[in-house]
């Protein structure tokens, strides 16, 4: 209860603290009500405001163009109608992050089912300079998933197939739409641990996994997504199909160019398949 006291003396007396805030010791437990203590000088308040400027003045680029009907008639040509979504409530969905902290403004969602549909896609947006944000499970918590203004969305999780599995050497190959809880019952089944596992693994996609690296659960004990993944299939923001699909454990036939994407938030490109190594699991008898 000691250290307690002289925490609380420190906090209380320190001009280094915004001391507004109500708080409560207890047991040995600290309690905060209200705000939360934080570091507080002329410094940190300076910089607050003009985080907050910038963030206010934020404008859309004018040298993106918007879209029109010719637009939708070529994505409906490639996708079908079923690919193009306009439904006001679906749209809703897909321009609010989980936290509902971020929301944008699109008018069109893409739903493409090959890598050969998003190609086209991205080729088309490009040379209408139309701007573009990739989707998945739409589970992160930073707004990186869903638009600032009104950009084309790109869903990728109609492309949720389970290529090829190889129990010989325990190597998964999977589109960028599968869901993380599919692919883990998958190799539970098979006698199999997928590497990853997250709180979100009921509707985050492996795409957005591999794209933002994520840690979860199984991080210390099989490592990062940049040891997991051996090889994936990208797309460029100008259309331009990279396979670098390659199942090898050890390739030294030129750059590793995957490491490249993975954890990059899909800046400049998008994720499509991927190739992952699975750990194979050990029954107690």
């Amino acid at each position: 209860m000691e250290k307690w006291r002289v925490t609380y003396s420190l906090l209380k007396y320190s001009s280094n603290f915004d001391r507004r805030s109500n708080y409560s010791f207890t047991s040995g437990v600290r309690y905060f009500y209200g705000r939360s203590y934080i570091p507080f000088n002329k410094n940190y308040a300076v910089q607050l405001r003009y985080l907050a400027s910038v963030a206010s003045t934020t404008q859309r680029n004018p040298d993106f163009s918007q879209i029109n009907m010719d637009d939708i008639s070529y994505f409906k040509k490639i996708l079908g109608e079923r690919g193009v979504v306009q439904d006001e409530e679906k749209l809703d969905d897909a321009n609010t992050d989980w936290m509902r902290k971020y929301k944008g403004s699109s008018k069109l969602m893409l739903q493409p089912r090959t890598t050969e549909e998003v190609s086209q896609i991205l080729k088309y947006c490009n040379s209408r300079c139309l701007a573009v944000v990739p989707q998945g499970g739409n589970t992160g918590l930073v707004g990186g998933s869903v638009p600032v203004f009104d950009e084309v969305i790109i869903n990728v999780g109609s492309m949720n197939n389970i290529l090829s599995f190889d129990k010989v050497s325990g190597i998964l190959v999977c589109e960028a739409g599968c869901i993380l809880e599919n692919l883990i019952s998958f190799l539970d089944n098979q006698g199999f641990i997928m590497p990853l596992d997250l709180g979100a693994k009921g509707s985050c996609q492996i795409g957005g996994n591999v794209s933002t690296n994520a840690g979860g659960l199984r991080l210390i004990r099989y490592g990062s997504l940049h040891g997991s993944v051996l090889g994936l299939e990208a797309v460029l923001a100008n259309g331009t199909v990279l396979d670098m699909l390659a199942s090898l454990r050890k390739d030294n036939t030129g750059y590793d160019l995957k490491h490249l994407f993975i954890g990059k938030l899909t800046l400049n490109s998008f994720l499509i398949g991927y190739c992952l190594k699975e750990q194979v699991q050990i029954l107690n008898e």
